[in-house]
């Protein structure tokens, strides 16, 4: 178990490991050659160009200005100059609410870590009840709940904290929803013009035998909403096509690199080898090689395009239907199309950017099926992942380590060691093993069927909440209280067990002050230094790049991970909460993670990160909640750590707290949840009617064609590429078809460009 001293050890090589990670930072991004790796946003901006095109060669690549360096850390307060209305502008809502996370955290802990280092920690450290004790523990613990006597009056104060904290993370978070149900309200009203504010995306479109996707879509809504409706775009299941043409410009980078590799040595053909990797099978000449793959691959492709132009069945049951007015959007997309539930199903379709077209071929009706197979699997994740969890508790102390390797006994016994292990080993173990789930988690959720990246990265955050909550915080909880007391419960009655537990849990603290100074101090550090990102950019452009198009391409912005960044923040504000009442000394190492990331992340979103996507911060409720959850869970772990105590005269005094705190929670969701589920109509009639006064003649129908077209038809600068508008005018203007329905059973009325005779709009009585 890691001591104070073994703290101290960790966090001085966390604090140098991060200074050198800032340091170097500093002196990188001054340096010319890396200016688009460091503030690439501008660049895909156009408003940066690059710092040196003049004088000597090597000024190209080196900072010969002396006086830029002693600024180096002018990037700090740069990071934060830039007022919140700008910056919604420059990087958008979802940018600015994500930062927010950290500014609550900093808010909720300041105020709670004076109050406990105030109250609670004189109050722990002026007992003694770990003192001849068989628990093992270090003297970190004496700041901890476990050093209060058992049945011992002073738990009054944890009580009364526990109340000071939930009444003031409540009263944080009320105010955090109504600014940024504001916020997100405003930006809704000053956005400028998007598809998708006009877009439903329709989906279980039903089959007809008298009439294709296309031509059901149309007539059902000019018939049902003949006022509104403008246009639609069917959905292609072109995913093989997507795949042919990502393979062929893998093969095109290949061609590319080996004819640059020709032009700087004329006098040598390059060769490559056929087999996997390019190291293994016969050798032969890469530039024919690679243009006859590419030819090979082309003639595929345009199989490929034709096939899913004229055949019926490469055409999914869903569209995506645009309308006159955001109002008419708006009525579609929140109401029920018609009396059978499960049919043209409609709800707001993601802005271009953001749609995952994989998904959009997968059939509705198998949706419900993979969900089912995701959380069975997700079950067995959660599950099978206890036991390296365990694994990675029982080497991170030190009879674990000389148990598994013996011979290592007197190099661990070294006090430097020793500290090391204790104070640096669990952290960067358990780190390490969490690497690659954020992956297996997207996986998981691509399988499910969702159809936009936003709500890809929201369902896998979810998940990684869930996982962190149950494997890195409880497993870390059970399994290295129970490996680190298994001497003290083999030689204790079981009655004095549960006694035992109580005093042992909050000794984990100590893990999770490793755990905070790697992920939280040394892992924000090498967030910005972009090591990954500047290795390959300067690969590619060594090895790939030709033209300033190239060198674009090769810049790798990145963006924020929300998928895997969030839960992380997430199990801060866990471990926060849950320790404030219970080993408040944990609390400083979380304040300094949230302020540090704050400025890290701030600079990132206005120099590098490029989003994919805008939701319009539609993530914050789920963000409230976990928040919530933590609070509640907090608030548990409190009511059975005191029953273990021989406090129980406290249970009914803390079973108010969850009840109170969901209410909380329900009030919030009931009142400002809405803004970020539903549009208001007024908002967009108000809207409507002021784009309209100000561009009477602006040709809505011409902006919004193509937006919704898959990306492999669409017309690219490459010869090349295929144009979707040049095939027998596939996609050109559309033409109104007239139905071709002989019974309307399911629709009142023919299209209104039928050329029959006029119809009844009701259906006639037998």
């Amino acid at each position: 178990m890691a001591t104070l001293g073994d703290i101290g050890v960790s966090a001085a090589f966390n604090v140098l490991t991060a200074i050198a990670f800032l340091l170097a930072f500093a002196f990188l991004r001054l340096q010319p050659i890396n200016d688009r790796v460091y503030f690439p946003k501008w660049y895909l901006r156009g408003m940066r160009d690059n710092p040196i095109t003049s004088g000597a060669a090597v000024q190209k690549f080196v900072n010969l200005d002396a006086r830029s360096y002693l600024k180096f850390l002018n990037w700090m307060p740069a990071a934060l100059k830039m007022p919140q209305d700008e910056l919604i502008n420059h990087a958008g809502l979802d940018s600015v609410v994500y930062l927010r996370i950290y500014l609550i955290g900093l808010k909720i802990f300041v105020p709670i870590t004076v109050l406990a280092f105030a109250v609670l920690v004189p109050v722990n450290w002026t007992n003694n009840a770990l003192e001849g004790t068989t628990v093992v523990h270090s003297n970190i613990d004496n700041l901890s709940i476990s050093n209060v006597p058992y049945g011992s009056k002073r738990f009054i104060a944890h009580v009364a904290m526990a109340y000071a904290i939930t009444f003031w993370t409540c009263y944080v978070l009320l105010k955090e929803y109504q600014i940024i149900a504001k916020l997100r309200l405003r930006f809704l009203a000053s956005e400028k013009r998007r598809p998708d504010q006009f877009t439903v995306l329709v989906r279980n479109i039903p089959q007809d035998p008298d009439e294709s996707i296309s031509e059901l879509t149309e007539h059902f809504f000019l018939v049902n909403h003949p006022d509104h409706y403008l246009r639609h775009q069917v959905v292609y299941n072109a995913n093989k096509l997507s795949d042919l043409v990502e393979k062929k410009k893998k093969m095109q980078n290949w061609l590319d690199y080996y004819r640059l590799k020709f032009e700087r040595n004329p006098s040598e053909r390059p060769t490559t080898k056929t087999g996997f990797l390019g190291c293994f099978g016969s050798k032969v000449d890469a530039i024919d090689y690679y243009k006859s793959e590419i030819e090979k691959i082309g003639k595929e492709e345009a199989e490929e395009r034709k096939k899913v132009m004229k055949d019926p069945k490469s055409v999914v049951p869903a569209a995506f239907v645009s309308f006159r007015s955001r109002w008419g959007a708006a009525v579609c997309a929140q109401t029920q199309q018609t009396s059978n539930p499960t049919v043209w199903l409609t709800e707001w379709a993601p802005e271009p950017r953001d749609v995952y077209w994989n998904n959009l071929s997968i059939p509705f009706v198998s949706l419900t099926v993979r969900r089912l197979i995701i959380a069975v699997a997700f079950f067995f994740l959660n599950f099978f992942y206890v036991i390296p969890i365990a694994f990675v508790q029982s080497l991170a102390n030190l009879e674990g380590i000389e148990k598994a390797l013996p011979f290592l006994k007197p190099l661990v016994e070294l006090p430097l060691i020793k500290s090391f292990i204790q104070g640096f080993l669990p952290g960067i173990a358990l780190k390490i093993f969490l690497i690659v789930l954020p992956m297996i988690l997207m996986f998981m959720s691509k399988f499910e069927g969702l159809i936009s990246h936003s709500s890809l990265e929201r369902r896998s955050a979810s998940k990684y909440y869930i996982f962190l909550f149950f494997n890195v915080f409880l497993g870390s909880v059970i399994t290295g209280s129970a490996l680190e007391q298994l001497k003290t419960y083999i030689h204790t009655s079981a009655n004095e067990i549960p006694k035992i537990i109580g005093m042992s849990i909050p000794m984990k603290a100590t893990f999770f002050i490793t755990y905070v100074m790697v992920d939280g101090w040394t892992g924000i550090a090498g967030e910005i230094l972009r090591v990954k990102p500047l290795i390959f950019y300067h690969i590619k452009n060594f090895f790939l790049v030709k033209t300033e198009k190239d060198r674009e391409e090769a810049m790798d912005p990145g963006s924020i991970c929300f998928d895997s960044c969030e839960p992380r923040i997430q199990l801060y504000f866990l471990l926060g909460l849950v320790y404030a009442a219970v080993t408040p000394f944990l609390l400083p190492f979380i304040l300094v993670f949230f302020g540090f990331a704050y400025v890290v992340y701030r600079h990132q979103i206005i120099n590098v990160y490029n989003q994919q996507y805008e939701s319009g911060a539609q993530f914050w409720p789920s963000v409230h909640g976990r928040i919530i959850t933590a609070l509640i869970i907090s608030q548990l772990l409190l009511l059975g750590l005191l029953s273990t105590k021989g406090f129980e005269e406290s249970t009914p005094v803390l079973l108010v707290l969850p009840v109170l705190t969901f209410w909380f929670f329900k009030y919030c969701k009931n009142r400002y949840e809405p803004a970020f589920v539903r549009n208001p109509l007024q908002e967009a009639m108000r809207k409507d009617t002021l784009e309209r006064a100000r561009e009477p003649n602006f040709d809505l129908k011409t902006y919004l064609a193509g937006s919704y077209l898959h990306p492999v038809f669409k017309a690219s600068d490459d010869d090349d590429k295929y144009s979707a508008m040049d095939d027998d005018g596939w996609m050109d203007e559309e033409v109104i078809v007239p139905t071709k329905r002989h019974s309307r059973r399911t629709t009142p009325a023919q299209s209104k460009y039928d050329g029959s005779d006029g119809l009844s709009s009701v259906p006639e009585k037998s």
